[in-house]
């Protein structure tokens, strides 16, 4: 049963462009999926704490469709690779907010907003 998946990776910051697009392609080719892999490049940043040495980083965020039998192989390539400082796969269930109302709880909230109106008067 194939997912929606997450990934936020933290390459070196010293990597070209270029190697770090590759590493992209190299490691998303272990997924086997026939969906693009939808690709959010932030570029170097400020790391929040020192890691090791290194003080900045090249973002990457991904999202992709995966069975999760190949996730295992996926994080071992990951691990293994020594242009990725850090990266966190997480389940992507839904978008980051609030969950969409109904019209019944939108109906609601507009009677309880105009209710409390009337007790400051």
């Amino acid at each position: 049963m194939s997912r929606e998946y997450e990934a936020v990776y933290i390459f070196d910051a010293a990597l070209e462009d270029a190697a770090i697009a590759e590493k992209l392609d190299k490691h998303h080719a272990l997924l086997g999926t026939k969906d693009p892999v939808a690709l959010d490049h932030w570029g170097r940043r400020q790391l929040a704490y020192k890691i090791g040495s290194k003080e900045t980083g090249y973002y990457v965020v991904a999202r992709f469709s995966a069975e999760g039998k190949v996730l295992p192989e996926f994080e071992r390539a990951l691990k293994l690779d020594d242009g990725v400082v850090r990266y966190l796969i997480s389940v992507h269930e839904h978008e980051l907010g609030a969950p969409p109302m109904t019209e019944e709880q939108l109906a609601a909230r507009k009677a309880r907003d105009g209710d409390d109106d009337d007790d400051e008067e």
